[in-house]
C-alpha cells in the first residue's frame, strides 16, 4: 500500500497513481474523514461530499491559474449551476481518501467538471458539476477567457460542447 499522501496539498500524478487514482485524473487532494463529517449511520454524510468537491474545485482553479481566492477584488464570479453525486461505497471515520477531478467539457460561458473520490484504491463516489462564469452582478454570463479554455484543453483534455 502507498504511503499516506500529504493532506489538502495538490498531489502529483505519481502519488495519485500510487493511491489508486487512474487516468485521466492528474490533479487531486487527499484528506482523512473527520468525526463531524459522519451521519447517524457512522459513515460520511451525503452533503459532506459537496464540501469536499468545493475544496477540490478551489484548489484546482488556483493550481490551474484561473482564480486567486486570496483577494475578493480579483476573485472570479463563479456560479455553481448544477451538481450531482452518485455514491458507490461508504467512507468511515479516519478513512484516508483522495478527491480528484477534471474539466470534461466547456461551452462559451460554462464548463462541466467531473469528480471522483477514492479510498484504499477503491472508487467510492462520482460527481459532476456545471459552473458558469458570471459578471460581478452574478446575473450576466461572461465568456470564458482564453486562459480557461487553454487550461481545460491542455491539462484535462476537455472538449468544447
Amino acid at each position: 500500500m502507498a504511503a499516506t499522501p500529504p493532506f489538502l496539498r495538490p498531489l502529483d500524478r505519481d502519488t495519485l497513481r500510487a493511491n489508486g487514482v487512474p487516468d485521466p485524473f492528474d490533479f487531486g487532494l487527499a484528506d482523512r474523514v473527520r468525526f463531524h463529517e459522519l451521519d447517524a449511520l457512522n459513515h460520511v454524510n451525503n452533503a459532506t461530499y459537496l464540501s469536499w468537491f468545493e475544496t477540490f474545485r478551489i484548489a484546482y482553479l488556483r493550481e490551474y491559474g484561473l482564480g486567486d481566492y486570496a483577494d475578493a477584488a480579483t476573485r472570479p464570479a463563479l456560479v455553481l449551476k448544477q451538481i450531482t453525486v452518485a455514491y458507490h461505497r461508504p467512507l468511515f471515520l479516519e478513512d484516508v481518501y483522495t478527491v480528484t477531478g477534471r474539466t470534461r467539457s466547456f461551452r462559451r460561458t460554462s464548463w462541466t467538471m467531473e469528480y471522483r473520490v477514492y479510498a484504499g484504491g477503491r472508487h467510492c463516489t462520482t460527481g459532476e458539476a456545471v459552473i458558469c462564469l458570471m459578471e460581478a452582478d452574478h446575473r450576466t454570463k461572461r465568456a470564458l477567457p482564453a486562459s480557461y479554455v487553454t487550461a481545460f484543453t491542455s491539462r484535462d483534455g476537455a472538449n468544447r460542447d
